[in-house]
């Protein structure tokens, strides 16, 4: 008997425009949600090259280590057909992605935000990225 070549983990993507928030925090709560049954990757249609600080801290306050994280463009991904894709706010920047399921999430960009609103969008993240796996797993 043979083994399948495909892993059986549900690989997800998360795209946002900077790949520095929004989309960060996404791959950080589905690492952390979906454990082992997913593989989550994110990036940005033009990446800002550095995760924001503010992402750090509030992913932090949570437990999750975002600092290890960095920036990266849809290039850098693999090209394969994901088995779920949320893009986050950037529309026609946002290039097609080949995905079984693909959403797009309106999601505000929290960068400008308090602390206070900026764990709402975090937290509202959190939510988005649940249902997703529970959906798929």
């Amino acid at each position: 008997m043979t083994c399948p070549d495909r892993t059986p983990r549900k690989r997800l993507l998360f795209v946002c425009i900077e790949n520095a928030n929004r989309s960060q925090m996404a791959e950080a709560f589905a690492r952390m949600l979906g454990g082992e049954a997913v593989e989550a990757w994110s990036a940005g249609s033009r990446p800002s090259g550095s995760v924001n600080p503010r992402a750090i801290e509030a992913m932090a306050e949570i437990g999750y280590d975002l600092s290890t994280h960095r920036s990266l463009s849809l290039g850098e991904v693999p090209d394969i057909e994901w088995d779920f894709v949320a893009t986050m706010g950037c529309g026609d920047a946002c290039p097609a992605v080949r995905a079984r399921k693909r959403e797009d999430w309106r999601i505000p960009d929290p960068r400008g935000m308090g602390p206070e609103e900026f764990r709402k969008v975090r937290d509202q993240i959190r939510a988005q990225v649940q249902r997703a796996i529970d959906a798929l797993v």
